[in-house]
């Protein structure tokens, strides 16, 4: 029997989380053709996400490595062939045989056919609802001595808004960024900003084509401050705190989406 692709927990409510790229297992007949090592491919996924979806009622957490798919790309891109489709990493022995490539995209649409029934769902009992599209991104790509991206560029966390319309989800949006910035962090407040490292991707803007009047996600990509991003460690004090700051923004939301 073949592995999970995702794992769903269906609740009550209009929030929802994912996390789309927390997965990191492969198909054995990917895993033959890897030329990328372990190490490498958990460097590029996003470990520790899949635990701040427990701040939603409804969650979604991808099992598989975005090196099988990447379910947060178009379909055409979803499949890494090339170094340049993937940091310029050499990711493949050889060339991916098609029905390898065909399989990967075959759970590509089941996952956007099995979200879509999830979100009708949501939609249906809630009239709107707003997605938590949670990520992580290195800041430090020189190496585990080099020293760390520039932050005036590398926000702690960067909200991607570019895929929705704004004006329509700014209550919604506004309300969100104030609350994480207010929380008390330890350390400090958390530098929140919009748009300045990312702008969202394909998962965001399918949900925004899907459910233009309904549905809002919001792309919430942190920087890995919270963890060596080199040996997979984290601070699990500040993966929780994290999960607490992103729990605190949940009130606000319920409230502005009733409001809207």
């Amino acid at each position: 029997m073949a592995e999970p692709i995702w794992q769903l927990v269906s609740g009550a409510g209009p929030l929802v989380a994912v996390a789309i790229h927390a997965g990191h297992a492969v198909r054995d007949e990917v895993a033959a053709n890897l030329a990328l090592d372990e190490g490498g491919r958990l460097r590029e996924e996003d470990p520790f996400t899949d635990a701040w979806t427990e701040i939603a009622p409804t969650r979604v957490v991808a099992l598989r490595s975005r090196f099988e798919v990447d379910l947060n790309r178009p379909r055409e891109r979803a499949v890494y062939r090339r170094p340049q489709d993937a940091w310029g990493l050499n990711i493949w022995k050889s060339k991916l045989p098609k029905r390898v490539i065909a399989e990967s995209l075959a759970e590509y649409d089941a996952f956007y056919e099995a979200m879509r029934d999830v979100l009708k769902r949501v939609e249906r009992d809630c009239s709107r609802f707003f997605v938590f599209d949670l990520h992580s991104y290195n800041h430090q790509r020189g190496g585990q001595d080099a020293p760390a991206a520039e932050e005036s560029e590398n926000p702690q966390v960067n909200i991607g808004t570019g895929t929705m319309n704004r004006a329509r989800w700014a209550p919604v949006v506004d309300r969100f960024i104030a609350e994480l910035r207010a929380y008390d962090f330890p350390g400090g407040q958390l530098d929140v900003r919009e748009n300045v490292k990312f702008r969202g991707g394909h998962f965001a803007r399918w949900v925004h084509e899907t459910f233009p009047e309904t549905g809002c996600a919001l792309a919430v990509e942190f920087k890995k401050f919270f963890m060596d991003e080199w040996t997979g460690e984290a601070d699990q004090y500040l993966v929780q705190a994290i999960g607490a700051a992103l729990h605190s923004t949940t009130q606000g939301l319920l409230t502005q989406l009733r409001s809207l």
